[in-house]
């Protein structure tokens, strides 16, 4: 894996760990009157820094933004628990991957075919 992609994914993960902490303060305020869910995003910067470079992507924080959406509708918790399960699935996928990229290194640092 090059520099690029190993910072991609660890900054995705910082991310996806950052809406999962979010998505979970939004739950647990739902029965909270007036409360407007929270949001983050990082993908799009993450996007256009990887056009960029290294430091590019070194430099991309999430932003954490209050549901401007959510004003007339209120915090829905179904759509909350569907973001809760996507960014879940989301980091465990980034997770397989770097867990196989070391499989690969180890095998080939250790000469093994």
């Amino acid at each position: 894996m090059d520099a690029v992609s190993a910072i991609l994914t660890l900054k995705a993960l910082d991310g996806l760990s950052m809406r999962a902490d979010v998505t979970a303060q939004n739950i647990a305020n739902a029965g909270t009157p007036g409360y407007r869910p929270l949001r983050v995003s990082f993908e799009q910067a993450l996007t256009q820094a990887a056009l960029q470079g290294e430091s590019a992507v070194q430099a991309v924080t999430p932003m954490i933004e209050r549901d401007s959406a959510a004003i007339d509708q209120g915090l829905r918790l179904d759509l909350e628990m569907a973001t809760a399960s996507s960014t879940a699935m989301r980091y465990g996928a980034l997770i397989e991957v770097l867990s196989r990229q070391m499989q690969i290194d180890a095998l080939a640092a250790s000469g093994n075919n």
